[in-house]
């Protein structure tokens, strides 16, 4: 079995987040891996765990730094990974996106062989637009289970349960398919020192557009952000003093904001 994740490198949330001249997010600040694709990566390791010969490959779209997602995933237990890289790619939207990714997964199975399963996360954690997945499985005609809380797979069948307000769905697609994970699915192993020594040695391909089939006409975005505003400042609220009608103080405000 041949499962390739999709990863992605992030800003740090815990940073300062700003904006190119272009409204496109500055990914020149520290980044990291998303942390909700460490869930498929998991997810996509204890599949591997089970099955004879599988192979897991980390597959990533991005700058120079980009990388580092990569080489996080292979720290994990991935056992190789791609990186698809191009100054064309620069502040593309996500179906632009899903574009390359679907031309990164048909890459590897031009060089490697059939993929029977492409595991992402939720989301992105600097877009979190939660559509990529969705555009890929269109993109390579495959079928698309999403939200998966839990995933078991067998039999050339992908069973996943999603997870609602008020139920629960469970849902089985034939295989070769696209599953997304949340964060409920698992807990993220931590890269031993034997993993992140070993990660070193194994195979990282990088691309770029030409080579896998793509040319900066096929990812011009069809979206565009037209303005950027910063969240306004925190007020300091206002205090209701309690001298006996505290409570009906209270109700009145709440009515003066339309929240009674």
């Amino acid at each position: 079995m041949r499962i390739v994740t999709f990863v992605k490198y992030v800003p740090d949330a815990a940073g300062d987040r700003t904006f190119e001249s272009d409204n496109t997010v500055d990914r020149s600040v520290d980044g990291l891996l998303s942390e909700l694709d460490e869930y498929a990566i998991e997810a996509a390791l204890k599949i591997a765990e089970d099955e004879d010969d599988a192979e897991v490959i980390a597959l990533t779209v991005g700058p120079d730094d980009a990388v580092d997602a990569v080489r996080k995933a292979l720290q994990m237990g991935a056992h190789s990974g791609v990186h698809i890289c191009d100054d064309a790619l620069e502040g593309i939207d996500a179906l632009a996106t899903a574009k390359v990714l679907a031309a990164g997964v048909k890459k590897v199975e031009e060089e490697e062989g059939p993929v029977d399963l492409v595991l992402t996360g939720l989301a992105s954690t600097d877009g979190q637009m939660s559509v990529v997945p969705v555009m890929v499985a269109e993109i390579l005609g495959r079928p698309a289970a999403t939200q998966a809380s839990t995933l078991e797979v067998s039999g050339g069948v992908a069973k996943i349960r999603r997870d609602g307000d008020t139920a629960s769905q469970h849902i089985e697609v034939s295989l070769p398919a696209l599953v997304s994970v949340t964060d409920q699915i698992n807990e993220p192993r931590y890269p031993s020192f034997k993993g992140i020594m070993a990660a070193k040695k194994k195979p990282l391909e990088e691309y770029e557009l030409d080579e896998i089939g793509l040319s900066a006409d096929d990812v011009v975005s069809s979206t565009e952000v037209l303005e950027v505003v910063e969240r306004p400042a925190r007020t300091a609220g206002e205090i209701i003093t309690d001298e006996g009608d505290g409570g009906t103080k209270l109700v009145e405000w709440l009515a003066s904001k339309k929240l009674v």
